[in-house]
């Protein structure tokens, strides 16, 4: 299966380390099945940072879904599962993991989702008005990598300008 990874530079290596804590899914590497997605981002992070707006090409070995690796695969369309975990990752508040996951694949939380959970914490929705709120939506997945283990299933391809 075909992943894509926006970014400003060219990774020889992925380097866990490097990912930020409070992400949708945690501190991990996260490629999106979908193209257009990535060269989006890879654009949005040479504007904010410099570099060249690359798209990494890597090729997920299938076998990693069905191996011993703890993977999470939430539905393709928001749910309220979904939208506490993204919020509980997201929390500041909470200074460890809050998962041990290897593989995470799920819906990317886009600003319109970031909108409703500011919402749902500030009171005015509850976690089943928010997630029913974003049904209709279409949120592109995004796959989580966060473990040595998990990215030796990840196979670099390509990388190209965009």
């Amino acid at each position: 299966m075909k992943l894509y990874h926006g970014t400003n530079v060219d990774i020889q290596s992925i380097d866990l380390l490097k990912g930020l804590r409070y992400k949708d899914f945690g501190k991990g590497f996260y490629l999106t099945s979908a193209r257009a997605t990535a060269i989006r981002m890879a654009q949005k992070k040479a504007r904010l940072f410099g570099g060249t707006a690359t798209l990494i090409t890597y090729e997920l070995d299938e076998r990693a879904l069905a191996s011993d690796l703890k993977v999470k695969i939430f539905p393709e369309k928001a749910s309220v599962e979904w939208l506490l975990f993204i919020d509980a990752n997201r929390d500041r508040k909470n200074t460890q993991p809050i998962h041990d996951y290897d593989i995470i694949i799920g819906p990317i939380a886009n600003d319109g989702v970031v909108l409703q959970l500011t919402n749902y914490r500030e009171g005015i929705y509850s976690p089943e008005q928010v997630a029913a709120l974003l049904q209709d939506r279409f949120l592109d997945q995004q796959y989580f990598f966060g473990t040595e283990r998990a990215l030796s299933f990840l196979h670099k391809n390509n990388t190209e300008a965009v």
